[in-house]
């Protein structure tokens, strides 16, 4: 029985990878989920020049017609930014997308195993998943067990503003998962530049941050999460956001939702009640973390 599995992988990336030149994953989820349209294309496509533009190549990743697709054209990137119905998947759907032959957007998790199978190293995201707070305790993301056993580096603006966060950093540190500061000593929070959680790992340069990742790999350690916080010019104030989401939790609760679909309804509805201050920020530190991926993945290679 073959059970290898099939990448689309578009040449220029694959080009890239063979030549061990950088490299970095974009995710689709934040295309076809995470922001409205026509912000999310436009997003998507900012943080791919962003990447070009710092000098590595970027490949954004999803699955097509069944088919894990790693590096999308922008002719992909505008059908997955228009169609708001494709499949959400994290590493437990990926079996099934590819299986029926459907369209998915790749979250934290699926992206950083499909980036891993293809070579990729560097991944650069907005936040990543956790824990969610205490009304619903067992809803911990995939992303914090992918990155356990993966050796990926996640550039992010640290885990999303509507997770618990201490209990997320807990569940990082029990699973062997550095999680180092980029320019900070405390944890971003997403749309907050901090979360008040110290961290114990600090870097200030792309190159202190590629010489800590190597150092972990060397030590056969996975996943490494470099958080960069979001610029305070778009930052929001962090009592306005959480008076915010506690008015999306009860909006939630209120129509019963759970599970994959909580963290974007969760986003849409902040969105709404700060009058698309989130938008802005989101836009800008994705872009922001492109970037810095770019850097490191340069020093990666170099």
């Amino acid at each position: 029985m073959d059970t290898t599995l099939s990448l689309r992988i578009r040449p220029e990336v694959a080009e890239a990878i063979q030549q061990h030149r950088p490299v970095v994953a974009l995710e689709s989820t934040l295309v076809a989920h995470g922001l409205p349209w026509p912000l999310n294309l436009e997003t998507a496509r900012a943080a791919e020049a962003a990447v070009r533009h710092t000098g590595a190549v970027p490949a954004t990743i999803a699955v097509l017609e069944g088919t894990p697709t790693i590096g999308l054209d922008d002719g992909q990137l505008e059908r997955v930014a228009h169609n708001r119905a494709i499949l959400k998947a994290s590493r437990r759907d990926l079996a099934y997308a590819i299986s029926r032959k459907l369209n998915a957007a790749t979250t934290v998790a699926a992206t950083m195993l499909l980036a891993h199978r293809a070579g990729i190293r560097l991944f650069a995201t907005g936040g990543i998943g956790g824990a969610h707070r205490d009304n619903n305790p067992w809803d911990i993301s995939a992303d914090v067990t992918e990155l356990a056993k993966t050796p990926v580096a996640v550039v992010c603006a640290g885990a999303k503003s509507v997770l618990d966060i201490p209990r997320t950093l807990e569940i990082l540190e029990t699973h062997g998962v550095p999680v180092v500061g980029f320019g900070t000593e405390e944890f971003p929070a997403f749309f907050v530049p901090s979360s008040g959680e110290r961290i114990t790992a600090r870097v200030d340069t792309p190159r202190q941050a590629a010489d800590l990742i190597r150092a972990h790999w060397a030590l056969d350690g996975a996943g490494v999460v470099i958080a960069q916080p979001v610029e305070k010019h778009v930052a929001l104030d962090p009592g306005s956001f959480m008076n915010a989401l506690s008015a999306a939790e009860q909006q939630a609760m209120g129509v019963g939702v759970r599970g994959k679909e909580l963290t974007p309804f969760l986003l849409g509805r902040i969105a709404e009640i700060t009058e698309g201050q989130t938008l802005k920020a989101n836009h800008a530190l994705v872009v922001a973390n492109a970037r810095l991926a770019a850097q490191i993945a340069i020093c990666l290679e170099g």
